[in-house]
């Protein structure tokens, strides 16, 4: 099981901070893996709605960052690197760049995919821990209930 910071989101939505640098550092420094969404104009950039923190492209080589392609120029420069990278709009399913399932928020999960937003679905919590990983903007919620409500099942080491 995986924890995905949603944007650099720990504990909730924080728009002035999503995306920036230094808050997808945070995240990656307390060990979640970051989902960022990348553009591409001349040179790579984080933003949301728009290109707003220029990056380099080592930045994204980060085995942990899962880069969303905001747009196509995006994507086709991703797919040149040996990043985690894909794209989506409101697709059931999309196909991540390393073999595993992006589910759109309230899709049917299995172990290859990653819940997203499970906080704005009516889906029953303990059904989000059969899959691959989990991406929120309350990824701490998710993986402190993970880690209290399964550490007995799992074996130890």
């Amino acid at each position: 099981m995986i924890f995905l910071s949603h944007r650099g989101n720990i504990d909730g939505q924080n728009p002035k901070k999503e995306n920036s640098i230094s808050y997808i550092n945070d995240a990656l420094n307390l060990g979640f893996n970051v989902e960022v969404d990348v553009w591409y104009d001349k040179t790579f950039w984080l933003g949301h709605d728009e290109p707003q923190y220029k990056i380099n492209e080592a930045f994204l080589l980060n085995n942990r960052l899962w880069c969303h392609a905001k747009n196509t120029e995006s994507l086709y420069e991703l797919s040149k690197l040996n990043t985690i990278y894909f794209w989506h709009q409101k697709d059931d399913y999309t196909l991540v760049s390393n073999g595993i399932l992006w589910a759109y928020p309230g899709s049917k999960l299995n172990e290859k995919c990653v819940c997203v937003l499970p906080e704005i679905t009516t889906q029953d919590i303990n059904l989000l821990y059969n899959s691959y990983g989990i991406c929120s903007d309350q990824i701490n919620y998710y993986k402190s209930y993970y880690e209290n409500s399964y550490s007995l099942l799992r074996s130890p080491e």
